[in-house]
């Protein structure tokens, strides 16, 4: 997984820290002086290989700055923790939250590094415990841990997905609940979350394990929902346009191409305007 390596990348991303956070993100930075939008979610809102991601579009057609605060491979976990980035959604004019998987973010069965949250760190006790014959210092990554769980025992798998799920529901309202302000919720998928295709083996940020009723169950922590599902060719194997070396279009074949950002950003734009235009929640579902 070394193209998680943003220093050897072709695109200039202009790393910058925020306060006192610990994290990186997408610079250049911006001066938070204006009234703007913040950003919080994965490989698609950081826009990795894309020079211009959807956030940026969003800015030009709203009018009103954004802050992108996405992280690749971001589970809620990077965010809850971290003030700092707390404090810049409490003054933003509107937060808009990706929807992320449940899959990088510590919970009763095992924990996750607290900035890079795809990495797995320790097994519990617990999961040791149902799973015994398991090695889990052959595991670095939460998808490759997750993969050989439900490979090795479908049946025992069950039980962890119930933990992913009643964990994430947990977890969002407490970070919803965090964030004052205005915040649309985003789902950024070609699948719906009727669907149930887990492909723990692919990249990206596809929100795994989450469903309708999670969604639903946090209707009270958002004042709009966006449900995006764009066509399967925008979410991957289109790298036109993409800033990557040779050694990088293997992982940018599994990312959002550069029409996908453009054409979400359209779809964002129109609920950022009306949220920020106070003309009330807008929960629907585009492309």
């Amino acid at each position: 997984m070394a193209y998680e390596n943003l220093s050897e990348s072709l695109l200039d991303y202009y790393p910058c820290r925020y306060g006192k956070s610990k994290l990186l993100f997408r610079g250049p930075k911006r001066k938070l002086d204006q009234p703007y939008v913040a950003y919080l979610g994965g490989t698609k809102t950081y826009g990795k290989f894309i020079e211009k991601p959807y956030s940026d579009i969003v800015e030009e057609l709203s009018g009103t700055m954004s802050v992108n605060l996405g992280c690749v491979n971001a589970g809620i976990d990077v965010y809850a923790h971290d003030q700092a980035i707390l404090d810049i959604c409490h003054n933003a004019e509107l937060t808009v939250v990706q929807v992320l998987g449940a899959q990088n973010m510590s919970n009763r069965f095992y924990s996750v590094h607290p900035r890079r949250n795809d990495r797995f760190v320790r097994a519990s006790t617990l999961l040791q415990t149902i799973y015994r014959e398991v090695d889990f210092t052959e595991y670095n990554f939460t998808r490759h841990l997750l993969t050989g769980l439900k490979t090795l025992s479908p049946d025992r798998f069950e039980i962890v997905r119930r933990e992913l799920k009643e964990a994430w529901v947990a977890r969002m309202k407490n970070l919803l609940s965090q964030i004052e302000g205005k915040k649309l919720l985003v789902w950024l998928s070609e699948l719906t979350p009727e669907d149930e295709d887990e492909n723990l083996e692919g990249h990206g940020d596809a929100p795994l394990f989450v469903d309708r009723e999670m969604i639903n169950a946090l209707e009270v922590y958002y004042d709009g929902y966006l449900e995006i599902v764009p066509p399967a060719d925008m979410m991957s194997g289109d790298i036109d346009g993409m800033v990557i070396s040779p050694m990088e279009e293997p992982a940018a074949n599994e990312l959002m191409s550069v029409i996908g950002h453009q054409e979400v950003a359209q779809v964002v734009s129109d609920a950022v305007t009306d949220l920020l235009q106070q003309k009330g929640p807008r929960n629907r579902r585009a492309l």
